[in-house]
């Protein structure tokens, strides 16, 4: 079973190839369905990081403002 993330970075991977397969990168673009942007983005980041820069990263940072402190979190998961 592939995990999610290589799943995608399959998925980003085979667009890179098909483009270098036919030579044309607007025709792989429109036969995956995406933009060329989008594959001069992915293509940026193979060039800098490797295949490990494709796989999606979360960039969001916890809230700890909307967190509860530890005892009422416990006496409410306790209830």
């Amino acid at each position: 079973m592939i995990h999610g993330n290589q799943r995608i970075v399959k998925h980003k991977i085979g667009l890179l190839n098909l483009a270098e397969e036919l030579s044309n990168v607007s025709r792989a673009c429109k036969i995956m369905g995406l933009s060329r942007d989008t594959f001069y983005r992915y293509k940026a980041a193979v060039e800098d990081g490797g295949v490990e820069a494709l796989i999606d990263k979360n960039r969001r940072k916890p809230n700890v403002k909307n967190r509860v402190d530890e005892l009422t979190e416990e006496a409410v998961v306790a209830y």
